[in-house]
């Protein structure tokens, strides 16, 4: 019954934080959270709203006790009169990231509301909080994310063309013109498995030269990342991400160790 409603409840943690890592751990806490009273109940409750409420004070809890940024629940219901009940095009097509710069309230309802499909009535339920003031937060956040993505679309061209040129280097094994591109102090993450920086990085090359792993440019979940094939599957096995400064790569995960992501990820052409 859970293992139906898990991707959606880690596409909303996920967005929350702006991690699939730390979205999957709050998706965790939050179902052992549930497993534990239900033990103790004598009837199940309506499952999905019940367990989109755990998840969603999860994850409160979560960026409350980790010192995040606009956690800030209040919503100002000034703003009603611009609501639409449609969702808007730029929110679905928001990068996990971008939905950080929103307050809690707008980045729970534009989540909950026009990337999940869930009513208002339903969003207001997981929230704690009227149909009123999500209305609001939805007019605010959907605002916010449409100068958001605005304003991102040079700056995705040229990270398509930085990484389309790092992805060429990769599958043409040319691990000298790759290192060129690394800077001196990247930071490696290969997820759940090893962290490295600085020189160690340059081994994490080596590994790859006897594997059959080739990459491409994809938007994943509105992020542009490298998605890996192994042995020529026609499906990604699993994605890695970069981070730039100045044309060098200063940052790397790999989520090669974590297989999951893969199958629940939503994937485009860029």
């Amino acid at each position: 019954m859970v293992a139906g409603l898990r991707p959606e409840l880690h596409r909303y943690c996920a967005r929350l934080t702006g991690s699939v890592i730390e979205g999957e751990d709050i998706v965790q806490e939050a179902l052992a959270k549930a497993f534990y009273t239900l033990s103790l109940s004598l009837e199940m409750p309506p499952l999905r709203p019940w367990l989109f409420k755990i998840a969603h004070n999860t994850a409160l809890d979560f960026l409350k006790s980790h010192g995040r940024k606009y956690t800030e629940t209040r919503a100002d219901l000034t703003d009603v009169a611009g609501f639409d009940e449609r969702p808007d095009p730029a929110v679905v097509r928001a990068a996990l990231a971008r939905f950080l710069a929103l307050p809690i309230t707008q980045r729970s309802a534009t989540i909950l509301k026009d990337v999940l499909g869930h009513s208002l009535e339903e969003t207001a339920e997981t929230m704690g909080t009227t149909v009123m003031a999500v209305k609001a937060a939805l007019v605010r956040g959907r605002t916010k994310l449409r100068a958001e993505e605005a304003g991102a679309v040079a700056l995705d061209a040229a990270a398509r063309a930085e990484l389309d040129r790092y992805a060429t280097l990769f599958n043409a094994r040319d691990w000298d013109a790759v290192r060129a591109l690394v800077g001196d102090d990247c930071r490696l993450d290969l997820v759940s498995r090893a962290e490295r920086r600085g020189k160690e990085v340059g081994e994490y090359f080596g590994r790859y030269d006897k594997a059959s792993v080739s990459v491409r440019t994809v938007r994943l979940e509105g992020r542009l990342a490298l998605a890996a094939h192994v042995d020529g599957a026609a499906s990604p096995s699993y994605f890695i991400l970069l981070e730039w400064e100045a044309g060098r790569v200063v940052a790397i995960r790999d989520f090669r160790y974590v297989p999951y992501i893969a199958s629940e990820a939503e994937v485009e052409a860029p």
